[in-house]
């Protein structure tokens, strides 16, 4: 029989599942799209102190804030270099998995829970030097050639038809010639795209929603697209390189419909689009905020 403590998780993490997902729905009806946010200038949502990345669903929030610069770090973080929060300035909020007990807990559930934490960015701080906020210089293109080359257990790619797309029956990602596209990120866009369906072959991750791409018919509105649409948002971000995005109405629309018949869509098509991007990276076991090294006071919710 379930606890009221147990049952008080379960209405606390639905309650996060839709305040993020009503977050999510804000930004579309404003024409915004979390997945396709210009990240170049900002860099991708990353620790200040640790410099790990954040992860998931928390990159689309925190780089939909708009911030000059997507540096963040926890209060904590920031008494510990001397640093302060402006007046006025309100937290925001990131969210992660973790079946790690806080103490005095007794359950024997081992179930991951959802807990969240908060944190400033630096334009909300006072006493940050300009030196610690200093990015490494990147080259987007070659760092995408990169990527593409150092991607494990790889798909043929060919550049036979002009079409882009990937054929899990062959395990072979075809994609028009470089030549072809208005420019060079625009060709890694489309190139990462079709890379991260092939990620869903049974060889690699036995991704259940790979038959769902449209190139097999199914709707544009399904969850293989959305995480092949995240996934390959992140790598771009990751490299500095920009392909631009003009959302139609249709598009929104679509989204809009997915994410306010179901709140659960968006994490765990988040959830998936991290896991494509760690097989492509060749990572493994990363904790999703990387929270040994934030030592955040954090608050369950699930």
């Amino acid at each position: 029989m379930e606890t009221q403590k147990s049952a008080n998780y379960r209405t606390a993490q639905k309650n996060v599942h839709t305040i993020f997902n009503d977050k999510l729905i804000e930004y579309l009806k404003k024409g915004i799209v979390p997945w396709h946010v210009d990240w170049r200038k900002a860099g991708i949502p990353t620790n200040l102190l640790t410099r790990n990345p954040y992860r998931g669903i928390n990159v689309m929030l925190l780089a939909a804030l708009g911030y000059e610069r997507n540096l963040f770090l926890t209060e904590k973080q920031l008494k510990e270099i001397d640093g302060a929060i402006k007046p006025g300035e309100r937290p925001n909020m990131v969210v992660y998995w973790n079946n790690k007990k806080k103490e005095g807990e007794t359950e024997t559930s081992t179930e991951p829970r959802m807990r969240f934490y908060t944190l400033y960015n630096v334009s909300q701080c006072v006493g940050i030097s300009l030196e610690m906020m200093e990015s490494a210089e990147v080259h987007p293109i070659e760092m995408c050639a990169e990527i593409v080359e150092r991607m494990p257990h790889q798909p043929t790619i060919r550049h036979k038809e002009a079409a882009a797309y990937y054929d899990p029956t062959v395990d072979v990602v075809n994609i028009p010639k470089q030549g072809t596209f208005k420019n060079d990120a625009d060709y890694y866009a489309a190139l990462l795209h079709q890379l991260v369906h092939s990620t869903g072959h049974h060889t690699r991750l036995d991704r259940m929603g790979l038959v769902q791409m449209p190139e097999f018919g199914c709707s544009p509105f399904t969850m293989e697209e959305l995480v092949a649409e995240i996934a390959t948002s992140y790598l771009l971000s990751y490299v500095g390189a920009e392909a631009v995005f003009y959302p139609t109405p249709d598009y929104l629309t679509g989204w809009l419909e997915k994410f306010q018949g179901d709140r659960y869509f968006i994490f765990n098509a988040a959830s998936l689009a991290q896991k494509a991007v760690d097989f492509i990276f060749d990572i493994n076991g990363v904790e999703d905020a990387e929270m040994a090294k934030e030592d955040v006071e954090e608050t369950v919710v699930a």
